[in-house]
């Protein structure tokens, strides 16, 4: 295994990193904070630890999908250790855990927190957990591949091993510039909502921040009550643009070029459209006799479906009091997720779309044994790979969910906080139901259980296999063989 590349990927995530912690600092000097220099001691951090890993460029610059997957993971934990630096130094979050817990759940866009007073924090603090989500959303490794001149090695393997999806293509032949097109629609989405949401009165800051955590489908709030407190006019900006922040960026690739016939037949886009309009007027249904109007309780149903399925975790109430229909179809909506190649966490609507076609090929199969048929997406064949990662994954994904409730069930709380607190974080939702619920936090596990779940945030952003890829015997062993002394490879 190339080493060396993967050191000299991480260097360069380092200094990118260090950039963007200098932006909390600026936010400190506008509103005359001293915690600024905590960020700035962190950034020197990240720019010397970045300098020294990343200064000598390796004579062999070839990374195949294993270094692709090892460096995404990496970075990923990286990213998250040095960035709760602050957190820390400051004691804003006194206890290094918790925040190590912040920080994942903020590049991860999980949004589970350990604060039961969110608005204590300084302001700069604030902006740095909501800029994580909008630099987790896309992807740092896409941020690295738009704008550093890497070369000789297949650069789709980084994308691949940081992208969401059964599968990830170019929407252009240069994968750096697809890194830089995605980037450009990212960019431009998140400026056209802060600017709606500063159209509708909200505060520039608490609009940025909205802004961050919306693109990148997180939902850390800078309020203790999350959204609930906003106009009617400012949760439906939020509510429109979490469910254009789940859509795949390809849709809105094929839309600026006006290919309006491939988007028509986009069978995901359709399902995850369907998914959130039956499922916004179930609730409203079955909310109907609480004591709200009509438009209230439809902008309550529909925000609540729209930040579960997109996994953002924002809230407008408290659903853990709904009916328990209600709380029901929100579980089921964690698991789905939104599209892939959009900032969502989840399963995917993409993959639910391939299980359901598996299900019933395998029933024809028994119907007629010797019919051939072939899985089909939009009019086109799946590639068997495709089929076979993708019941792969799902297998791979209950298995790592019950393990994970197993271990977090050791501390005795009750089922539904267990369940719901795992559910939570392996989809990045942030919020779960009963001491898990949108007016809770997660701040009462104990550090066993913190630390399961932030492998379970890692793992659900990394969609499992880079982080399980890390872990391997013989790539830990290569890893830890080059940290030695005196080796190289």
């Amino acid at each position: 295994m190339n080493v060396s590349i993967i050191k000299y990927i991480l260097g360069w995530i380092l200094k990118i990193e260090a950039v963007f912690l200098l932006l909390p600092c600026i936010v400190s000097v506008i509103y005359r904070e001293s915690v600024g220099i905590y960020y700035l001691l962190a950034s020197f951090i990240c720019i010397v630890t970045g300098w020294i890993m990343s200064h000598k460029k390796p004579h062999n610059s070839m990374f195949l999908l294993k270094e692709g997957c090892v460096a995404t993971a990496l970075s990923w934990i990286f990213l998250s250790f040095f960035g709760c630096i602050p957190f820390y130094l400051s004691g804003e979050i006194p206890a290094f855990t918790d925040a190590l817990f912040e920080t994942v759940s903020g590049f991860t866009t999980t949004g589970a927190s350990i604060l039961s007073d969110v608005e204590a924090l300084s302001h700069a603090s604030l902006f740095w957990r909501s800029f994580t989500h909008w630099v987790g959303g896309m992807g740092v490794l896409v941020f690295l591949l738009a704008i550093v001149p890497l070369s000789g090695g297949s650069h789709i393997n980084l994308m691949r091993a940081e992208s969401s999806g059964p599968s990830v293509g170019k929407l252009v032949p240069n994968i750096k510039e697809t890194a830089r097109i995605l980037y450009i629609i990212y960019f431009g989405m998140t400026i056209i909502e802060i600017i709606l949401l500063v159209i509708g009165k909200c505060p520039l800051f608490d609009a940025v921040t909205i802004g961050f955590g919306t693109a990148g489908t997180g939902g850390f709030g800078i309020k203790n009550d999350s959204i609930a407190g906003y106009s009617p006019y400012i949760q439906w900006v939020i509510t429109i643009f979490t469910l254009l922040f789940g859509i795949n960026f390809n849709a809105y690739y094929l839309l600026l070029f006006r290919k309006f016939s491939k988007i028509a037949g986009m069978e995901e886009l359709k399902a995850y459209l369907g998914i959130v309009l039956v499922s916004t007027v179930a609730i409203f249904i079955n909310t109907f006799n609480y004591a709200k109007s009509a438009e209230a309780l439809f902008r309550d149903a529909a925000f609540q479906v729209v930040s579960i399925i997109t996994t953002t975790g924002y809230s407008t109430v408290d659903f853990d009091k709904w009916p328990e229909f209600s709380k029901t179809i929100l579980v089921l909506l964690m698991f789905l997720g939104a599209c892939a190649g959009s900032t969502a966490g989840g399963i995917k609507i993409s993959r639910i779309v391939i299980l359901v076609k598996t299900i019933f090929k395998e029933i024809g199969s028994y119907i007629h044994p010797r019919s051939i048929k072939k899985i089909k997406m939009e009019g086109k064949a799946v590639p068997h790979d495709v089929v076979r990662s993708t019941n792969v994954y799902i297998i791979t994904y209950f298995i790592i969910f019950a393990f994970s409730l197993l271990f977090i069930s050791i501390e005795g709380r009750d089922a539904i906080t267990n369940f719901t607190a795992v559910t939570a974080s392996i989809n990045n939702i942030g919020p779960g139901l009963a001491q898990v619920g949108p007016i809770c936090n997660f701040g009462m596990f104990s550090i066993f259980s913190k630390y399961v779940l932030m492998f379970d945030m890692l793992a659900g952003r990394l969609e499992l296999f880079p982080l399980l890829i890390l872990m391997h015997p013989g790539i830990l062993k290569s890893v830890i063989l080059y940290a030695k002394p005196g080796k190289s490879r």
